[in-house]
């Protein structure tokens, strides 16, 4: 709840199991960067807070924790729109995510780790971030990120004015630091098919409310799914969203 007035998420549940990308999917307003917020304890920066129910993480409660704290416990969020020091290098924001830790070495040695996943940004090591591309912030964004040695990453919308090579390559990224790391993901997207093409599981948001869940494939075959957040009817057809006057539940859950 915002400003103890506006209720954005309603009796919302979901669980991201060790290791397994799980996505999070649903329009624009449906509540999902919120949801991600309330994890990372940044909702209270905006006046926000859980006000029923708890958010856990290793059997610890978080929610009442400040986003710092939350951060030292391994939970570490990309936000939405490739937030940058665009001032800074790559390499200087690359540091910036491991500002907690004072192991100098170590630091090096995950600055190495990080260009292994994106040999592109090692190229582009001493050049000023603003200048990047969009594709190639993203990637600086998701490097900042693994230098903080995450156990749980949440990515919110990291495919967000791309082109498709550009989303297919991170997420290609994505899966391979996932099984490489063994490091949960929980995915925020409005681009359903890529989002479900690495994911293991999914939930489905409306309203602020989680309306459909199930396995990336239950899902991927979903005639709401399809239709609605691919835009694909029955026949396979291109459909745009405009002609879908409302999200049709059909109480047909996929748990």
């Amino acid at each position: 709840m915002y400003l103890n007035a506006i209720l954005v998420l309603k009796g919302m549940s979901l669980e991201v199991p060790d290791q397994k990308i799980i996505a999070l999917l649903g329009s624009n307003g449906a509540g999902k960067t919120t949801s991600l917020k309330a994890i990372s304890g940044l909702l209270h920066t905006e006046e926000g807070e859980v006000t029923d129910g708890s958010i856990e993480f290793a059997d610890q409660r978080i929610d009442r924790m400040d986003p710092e704290d939350i951060v030292g416990l391994g939970i570490v969020q990309v936000m939405e729109g490739r937030r940058l020091f665009e001032h800074l290098t790559a390499e200087e924001n690359l540091r910036i995510g491991a500002y907690l830790r004072h192991d100098g070495s170590s630091i090096k040695e995950d600055i190495e780790r990080v260009y292994r996943y994106f040999p592109k940004l090692k190229l582009l090591r001493n050049k000023t971030s603003g200048y990047l591309s969009g594709g190639e912030q993203q990637m600086l964004v998701m490097g900042r990120a693994i230098m903080a040695h995450p156990k749980l990453m949440l990515l919110d919308e990291p495919s967000l004015g791309l082109a498709p090579l550009m989303v297919q390559e991170i997420y290609e990224i994505v899966k391979q630091f996932n099984a490489e790391e063994k490091t949960s993901i929980l995915l925020v997207e409005q681009n359903a098919m890529a989002a479900l093409s690495i994911a293991e599981y999914g939930y489905v948001m409306e309203n602020g409310k989680v309306v459909l869940d199930g396995t990336a494939e239950k899902l991927k075959d979903n005639e709401d799914v399809r239709e609605f957040y691919m835009g694909l009817s029955q026949v396979g057809e291109k459909k745009s969203y405009r002609e879908v006057k409302h999200y049709k539940r059909r109480k047909r859950w996929l748990g």
